[in-house]
């Protein structure tokens, strides 16, 4: 059986960049609904339950028909959200050179990103245009494809994993994430996330990808 996990910070750590109210409920409603779908999915099939999320979600087509859509939107849901929360991080809690919305400069993500992008305000263009102007609900991505990074956007849950790519940062634009604080205005929710970004984790992320 999957569980929630917790989050690694308080519900009010994110502020003023993500309330409180968002968190108790994109935390505790949504993703505690994906993970109650995807054991209710697979409480007939014993064998998948001892599998991983990614051991799901990295071949589907092994996955039943009869199942295989609920654990690709579930099981990207409960897989999606929990890197998510890693991926974010108290502004306070971080460099200075994190709290201003970039890596820090000579880091491996910071060099992987230039050596990508040609900089960083030019990938940080890219992905909140990407994350921006996505139709309807997904999440905004940069990925390693073959040991390469790439951006990506995604639509509901569908979790990179399933495309064979490993992901490294990503944003949730669906509109639960935000819509409490900023309505109808996702690029200024796009704009406050960066603020947030875990670097040191999003360097971590990177490290596994391509080591």
């Amino acid at each position: 059986m999957f569980t929630l996990d917790p989050l690694p910070y308080d519900y009010k750590a994110l502020e003023p960049y993500i309330d409180e109210e968002t968190m108790h409920i994109h935390h505790d409603k949504h993703h505690q609904t994906y993970v109650d779908n995807l054991n209710k999915a697979l409480e007939n099939f014993p064998e998948l339950q001892r599998l991983s999320l990614e051991g799901l979600l990295s071949d589907l087509n092994k996955i039943p028909e009869e199942i295989r859509t609920k654990v690709r939107n579930s099981g990207g849901g409960v897989y999606n959200h929990n890197l998510f929360w890693t991926m974010m991080a108290p502004a306070s809690a971080e460099s200075d050179s994190a709290t201003a919305g970039k890596p820090p400069a000579g880091s491996e993500i910071a060099k992987a990103i230039d050596g990508t992008f040609g900089d960083f305000g030019g990938f940080k263009e890219q992905l909140g245009s990407m994350a921006i102007a996505h139709f309807g609900s997904g999440w905004a991505w940069l990925v390693a494809d073959g040991g390469k990074l790439k951006l990506e956007d995604s639509n509901n849950q569908d979790a990179p994993l399933s495309l064979g790519h490993i992901p490294i940062l990503g944003v949730d634009v669906w509109e639960h994430a935000y819509y409490l604080k900023y309505q109808n205005r996702r690029k200024e929710y796009i704009e406050a996330w960066w603020h947030i970004v875990s670097w040191p984790q999003v360097e971590r992320n990177l490290l596994a990808a391509i080591k």
